[in-house]
């Protein structure tokens, strides 16, 4: 039997014969690169730490929809006395909304939470909890409620564009990926980041896999999607009748394949490929061993609930992203859809937070219990906001919210973060950020300077970097003529939450 690399050549045109041959390329040093090339991934440019990390892994909880910080963490009883009212002009002044509520016959009336909300105090402050959280609220000590986030985006996509890359516009590397191209790998048997998608009741959105992707990066800094049904990744098992050594020997031709086009074109996304390729087949065996649950105690599954016994549910894939962690991933996510309430938002939000509540404190507890919280950094958030005033019919028992960029939840935890605190504040009617005595920053905040108090998502996006060792103004990569970095031409790191 011919070896591939020597049926590939004799096949060639005469034309390729000649181009090939210009190369002068020995054997024998073919053969040393290929080996040198599937030895070990060539470290990226930029690997290595800029200082000290105070976390090595990040869990990504991301609430894709837009969860109501008004119902869930940025208490407002003043907003009881107003329902029903108009929210004044003086507060949105001229922001801009949707259009969706722009022209509602009922104008924008006020609409208080529903909720109770509970205030849990430590040493240093206190953060209030809805009663959709109860099983959050047992672990508010651990983490840092940031109530000033924002963003510009007002719609969805952009939004959640812009959040995961940096840029409203597609086509820039995700987070996960710009951590790939970083830090590199602390298992070479799994992928630096994996993204999971968590059942949800309310999957209204669609997720587009360049919210993961790696834009113009190397290929093998992509987020790999890992799945409920089936194989955990696609195609991990071999095709019926192809045996794990016949499997070795098609990867073996196939990067011979590859390394000459290499030699021949000196695309580096050719090497790409190739350690795709290899660490599919490590993933074969290491896979597997990993979405099998069957060994974790009967504790366990106490702290993230029955739930987590289902594959694809919330709790499963908090399970599944501690599991990971210990293996050393880098970056995981878990996308849970269906926040976006402009209907009946209390029946989808309490459906919401069912899913996701007893498994959020379930990873903190188990986290700390292994010793793994103080390096690995939680954070749940969405892509913005909802309204403080109605979407549609308004009742005291039913509403819904429209989206809100100009003020929103996030928590963060572990990973050398301040915990049990509360950051930033709003105003009375929750719709604008204010300084420390209370007045609004309006318009809105600068974000090409940090503004006391608040976070933009590019803020937020320095900070994780930072933790993780990385200074956001030094991760960077040239694309057609100018270097790119995740934070764009901004970004502060919030030394204000760092433990």
């Amino acid at each position: 039997m011919l070896h591939p690399l020597r049926e590939n050549q004799l096949l060639a045109t005469r034309r390729q014969l000649f181009g090939k041959t210009a190369l002068g390329l020995g054997t024998a040093a073919l053969a040393s690169l290929m080996q040198d090339a599937l030895a070990d991934p060539p470290a990226s440019p930029s690997s290595g730490v800029h200082h000290t990390p105070r976390a090595r892994t990040v869990i990504y909880l991301f609430m894709s929809g837009g969860p109501s910080q008004l119902d869930l963490w940025d208490y407002k009883p003043k907003l009881q006395s107003l329902f029903n009212e108009q929210l004044p002009d003086e507060v949105r002044d001229g922001q801009r909304i949707t259009g969706m509520t722009a022209n509602q016959k009922n104008g924008l009336p006020i609409c208080p939470s529903k909720y109770r909300f509970q205030k849990y105090d430590n040493q240093q402050s206190g953060v209030w909890v809805s009663e959709l959280l109860p099983h959050t609220a047992s672990v508010v000590n651990e983490l840092c409620v940031v109530n000033s986030t924002f963003t510009e985006a007002i719609n969805h996509d952009p939004a959640i564009t812009y959040i995961q890359t940096g840029s409203q516009i597609p086509g820039r590397p995700s987070l996960g990926a710009w951590l790939s191209y970083g830090l590199g790998s602390l298992n070479r048997d799994l992928p630096h980041y994996i993204v999971m998608h968590a059942k949800t009741s309310f999957a209204e959105q669609s997720l587009f896999n360049r919210l993961w992707g790696p834009g113009f990066l190397p290929s093998q800094h992509q987020g790999i999607l890992m799945r409920s049904q089936g194989d955990p990744v696609l195609y991990l098992s071999n095709p019926k009748g192809v045996q794990r050594q016949d499997r070795r020997a098609q990867l073996d031709a196939l990067a011979a394949l590859n390394q000459a086009q290499y030699e021949r074109f000196g695309d580096p996304e050719i090497l790409s490929r190739i350690e795709q390729h290899e660490m599919a087949f490590r993933m074969q065996a290491s896979v597997p061993e990993l979405v099998d649950l069957s060994r974790e105690s009967e504790d366990t599954f106490r702290l993230y609930g029955e739930d987590a016994r289902t594959p694809g549910t919330f709790a499963a894939c908090c399970l599944n992203a501690r599991r990971l962690a210990e293996r050393g991933v880098r970056n995981i996510q878990i996308f849970h859809r269906g926040w976006d309430a402009h209907n009946r938002l209390p029946a989808e939000h309490e459906s919401q937070c069912r899913d996701i509540d007893q498994a959020c404190a379930g990873l903190i507890k188990d986290l700390k219990r292994r010793g793994m919280l103080d390096e690995t950094l939680v954070i749940w958030g969405g892509e913005f906001g909802r309204t403080v005033y109605c979407q549609g019919k308004l009742t005291q028992s039913d509403y819904g919210r429209d989206h809100h960029p100009r003020c929103f939840t996030t928590w963060m935890a572990g990973g050398g973060i301040q915990a049990g605190i509360t950051y930033g504040r709003t105003d009375d009617y929750g719709y604008n950020i204010t300084d420390a005595s209370g007045v609004p920053l309006s318009p809105q905040p600068d974000k090409s300077k940090w503004t006391p108090g608040t976070m933009h998502i590019h803020d937020l996006n320095a900070t994780i970097l930072h933790l993780l060792g990385i200074d956001h103004r030094r991760l960077t990569f040239r694309y057609q003529g100018r270097d790119f970095r995740l934070t764009d031409v901004h970004g502060h790191v919030m030394h204000d939450l760092l433990a």
